[in-house]
């Protein structure tokens, strides 16, 4: 099991709401309401950690290790949510979420393969972590900063725990974990030639609510992330490019194949979903990789 030794390594780098935010060091002549704004957004969007975990657990009945794992993701994205209510309830109360914008942000997911989702989430992580990393730079008062650097270092150790499950998951179905973790890999790497980032906040998750079917949608200010993204924090190119070669990185080392690029992995896919419709002329091999 994996739960035991994440719960000890997440455990012994937690930090303390009270004292590990400088929130002494507070500077109100360098928040502005724009800036404020932006908070109250993400406060809201974390929360959406709740229905994400309801899917999670849902739809891994099966995995006990990985559900156990919940608890630990879901307390610290919570807290994530709640870091950032306690900012704005100490510093611009008038911007505290009420529990009915939070509530708008919980709703069923429709049923996913669990493979996908995994690795659809390893890469929300990878990309969350840059966000709040471009927030922090772009905030100009202290206290924020301090807070969205710590957000970002969470996002990161979370990638690190969803990457062991990955691994695991490999070992255990072989190609067919391949072909999942590649085909999302892809999506979630081409960003750069859709219409938005692509981020499991933004992305459609039950068909039955459409076009209110996202956590961006039922924001109080849907138009949000965009805004935020585009001419707030100016997540350029630069920082995309950033996204997409953690997410190629990662993807070499755990299919021990070298991607330079998201064409690379594309064609990986490929070569992945063509062994699993034949499996017969491979059987040696995908035996042995498994």
């Amino acid at each position: 099991m994996l739960y035991p030794e994440l719960f000890k390594q997440l455990e012994a780098v937690r930090w303390n709401m009270d004292s590990d935010i400088p929130w002494d060091k507070f500077d109100a002549s360098l928040l502005t309401d724009e800036q404020a704004q932006t908070i109250k957004m993400n406060a809201i969007t974390e929360w959406s950690a709740l229905p994400a975990t309801e899917m999670f657990l849902r739809d891994n009945r099966e995995d006990s290790d990985f559900s156990a794992f919940m608890s630990v993701w879901f307390f610290e994205e919570q807290k994530h949510s709640l870091v950032l209510m306690e900012y704005l309830k100490r510093f611009r109360p008038d911007l505290v979420p009420t529990e009915q914008e939070l509530h708008e942000v919980r709703f069923d997911f429709d049923p996913a393969p669990a493979l996908e989702t995994l690795m659809l989430h390893f890469c929300g992580e990878i990309r969350l972590n840059h966000w709040y990393r471009r927030a922090a730079e772009w905030h100009t008062e202290p206290v924020i900063k301090a807070i969205y650097e710590t957000l970002s270092r969470d996002e990161a150790r979370h990638g690190g725990a969803y990457l062991r499950y990955m691994k695991r998951a490999m070992a255990k179905f072989g190609d067919e974990a391949r072909a999942a973790f590649a085909k999302v890999g892809v999506l979630m790497a081409s960003a750069r030639r859709t219409a938005q980032a692509l981020h499991p906040t933004n992305l459609h998750v039950n068909a039955k609510l459409f076009p209110r079917d996202t956590i961006q949608s039922r924001l109080p200010d849907p138009e949000w992330l965009e805004r935020w993204l585009d001419t707030q924090i100016q997540f350029d190119s630069v920082w995309e490019n950033k996204v997409v070669e953690r997410i190629l990185h990662n993807m070499s080392l755990l299919m021990d194949r070298s991607f330079a690029s998201v064409q690379e992995l594309n064609r990986f896919r490929k070569e992945m979903a063509a062994r699993l419709v034949s499996p017969a002329k491979d059987d040696g091999l995908a035996g042995a990789s498994a």
